[in-house]
């Protein structure tokens, strides 16, 4: 293609031209349109198995089609949330295993829209990569899907970006977007908490997504351990654990709020149990954490003797073993525990909601179990 011109001098008139100067194309700078397309095809497979109702199209247009039936909805409102996995993709760098961030990243979103009573809809990602590898890629796509089948929601839409000299060779970013949707008058969302109710505490799979950093540190700097060096007291290599995905609550969550109270719902993630429970419950209130009531995955005081951290700072920044706190009224307690045992999660009664005293200067205390 050539340009007209406007009688304004070439910029480029002072530097040396030659008509044997190679054509330059994108792919020249590092970004290989053909590579990404090639990508898209190969993933639509995939894609197609997370199937849902009111999806519409397939992947690969401008943005993804999604027809919502409200049929048995009086006051539908929908839910959204983005998030990422953080520096747990550090730990996929190093081990070379992609295949289960993107169950994270499905988790880390999912899990925060659930617990205001939404039911998941549909899920898109955004994947950005300095040069685009198709079996990176591919893997990570693969764990996406999974995740949206384990929430039963539809993964329609997303978007690759090659943009090189950002990222490190064979590095990627991840970010996710989950929708769903619930009726007005059944959103959860801790108005109803009262002095008295329980905490019901569902068992985390591990450290789930969050505190990454520290875990990081405390491993690589401190106890000077790679990925494939295999830990006594985890059972099993470092690399091995530190990918446990983060489990998905959705079916739990469906389930209990079937027929049961609910009244708060927080979902465990970087501020830990303390922090993520004081952004429900109604500011006249505390609550008290049962010592011993719950069994703690072991790499949870694995990073705590071997990096010197105290309790108060572990239950600020990992969910020790608790990813998901119910909060129901005492008399509904021991049904909500037996119903999520009959899913296979491991389910407690870790505390209780309580006055809060004017002189209390935090917003939590410990106690025996009862």
């Amino acid at each position: 293609m050539s340009f007209p011109g406007n009688g304004v001098p070439n910029r480029a008139q002072g530097i040396a031209m030659s008509d044997s100067k190679k054509k330059m194309t994108y792919a020249d700078a590092g970004v290989d349109i053909d590579r990404a397309d090639a990508f898209v095809q190969s993933i639509k497979k995939i894609v197609s198995q997370t199937p849902r109702g009111g999806v519409m199209g397939e992947i690969g247009g401008f943005g993804g089609l999604f027809s919502l039936n409200v049929d048995n909805y009086q006051k539908p409102v929908l839910v959204s949330s983005t998030d990422g996995v953080g520096t747990k993709l550090k730990i996929a760098f190093m081990t070379n295993r992609h295949d289960t961030v993107g169950i994270d990243l499905v988790a880390m979103c999912v899990n925060d829209i659930i617990v205001q009573g939404a039911k998941p809809l549909f899920f898109l990602d955004y994947f950005a990569v300095g040069k685009l590898r198709l079996d990176i890629a591919e893997k990570v796509i693969e764990g996406i899907a999974e995740g949206c089948r384990r929430a039963k929601c539809a993964l329609i839409a997303g978007e690759t970006a090659e943009m090189p000299d950002l990222y490190k060779e064979d590095e990627y970013d991840l970010a996710g977007f989950a929708v769903g949707i619930v009726d007005n008058d059944r959103i959860i969302d801790g108005s109803d908490i009262r002095v008295g109710n329980k905490l019901i505490g569902i068992a985390s799979s591990g450290l789930h997504s969050n505190g990454y950093s520290l875990v990081r540190k405390i491993c690589f700097d401190v106890l000077k351990l790679d990925v494939d060096s295999h830990v006594p007291e985890l059972g099993k290599t470092l690399g091995e654990e530190l990918l446990t995905p983060t489990k998905i609550y959705a079916d739990a969550v469906t389930s209990v709020s079937r027929g049961l109270p609910i009244h708060g719902l927080a979902h465990i993630t970087g501020g830990g149990i303390i922090d993520n429970l004081v952004r429900i419950i109604p500011q006249a209130t505390n609550f008290i954490l049962y010592r011993d009531a719950w069994d703690v995955p072991s790499i949870f005081p694995f990073l705590q003797d071997a990096g010197g951290v105290e309790e108060e700072e572990m239950m600020r920044t990992f969910n020790n073993g608790i990813g998901m706190i119910a909060v129901v009224p005492e008399t509904a307690a021991q049904d909500v525990v037996e119903r999520l045992a009959g899913l296979n999660e491991k389910a407690y009664i870790i505390g209780e909601v309580v006055k809060r005293k004017k002189s209390d200067k935090v917003r939590f205390q410990w106690a025996s179990k009862q």
